[in-house]
């Protein structure tokens, strides 16, 4: 009994340590890579290249999501409503929900499954493969060559992103409503006009630029610390979407209840 309490405590301890690692490593890249945003020389090159990976690759899965969440949440709203007689509000509800929760916390999983993984999966070929320790010899830095236009390009983006998905969103919900179940177009515009103010705008983009910070951050740390061969890469891929996806969710709700709520 003693023996298995023992092992139960060092395992804890294990576990404790090897995290407290990790948030250490990963707050030092952070840093690193906020220093070297701001020091040359400025890979402007390499920024756009991954401004173009992360937002054109990302276009077409974050496009037909938000035309399936638009219409999904267009009517199930419509038949919820009609129960009131106030399917005349389907209009504020469906952008007033993908303004404020689903475009940025969709854009941002769906980007953390396409792009985050891929991240993952080239730095850690390259660490694997020694190619981040020749970049080092030949006084390369590797934060500021790999992972800092990764991380700029998807915080920018990512709000781009959000924009588009809320756009194509709100305009499938307006062609289901309009054309498939009789809402009045000028009402539906209306409502959305009524209840969607500028802060639901500027709280979108600030949480789609802070998604973007986790997946870019995340999806480099697990490529650059990544270890054990081809089967390391794949765990640390693996481990790079849920990480992101739970940060995401975790970080959507902190930011909910601090800006919502001032």
């Amino acid at each position: 009994m003693g023996g298995k309490v023992k092992r139960f405590v060092e395992g804890v301890g294990e576990y404790t340590v090897g995290l407290i690692e990790e948030v250490g490593r990963l707050v030092t890249m952070l840093v690193q890579t906020i220093i070297w945003a701001f020091r040359p020389p400025y890979r402007v090159r390499v920024i756009f290249q991954q401004l173009e990976s992360v937002g054109v690759g990302s276009l077409p899965i974050v496009l037909l999501t938000g035309v399936f969440a638009g219409l999904v949440l267009a009517y199930q709203s419509d038949h919820a409503f009609r129960l009131f007689n106030a399917e005349t509000l389907v209009g504020a509800t469906v952008a007033v929900s993908l303004l404020r929760e689903l475009g940025p916390v969709f854009t941002g999983l769906m980007v953390a499954g396409r792009t985050g993984s891929s991240m993952t999966t080239e730095l850690g070929t390259m660490r694997v493969t020694e190619q981040i320790d020749a970049m080092a010899v030949m006084a390369v830095n590797p934060v500021q060559y790999l992972v800092m236009p990764r991380v700029v390009a998807t915080i920018l983006m990512l709000p781009v992103l959000n924009l588009l998905f809320n756009f194509v969103g709100i305009g499938a919900a307006y062609g289901l409503s309009v054309g498939y179940m009789n809402t009045d177009p000028g009402i539906f515009v209306h409502h959305i006009t009524r209840f969607v103010a500028m802060e639901d705008f500027l709280y979108s983009t600030i949480k789609a630029a802070c998604f973007g910070l986790i997946v870019g951050l995340i999806g480099c740390y697990k490529g650059f610390y990544a270890s054990g061969g081809a089967k390391g890469v794949g765990e640390a891929t693996t481990s790079s979407v849920v990480v992101s996806s739970v940060l995401i969710l975790l970080l959507d709700y902190l930011l909910t209840t601090m800006m919502w709520s001032l």
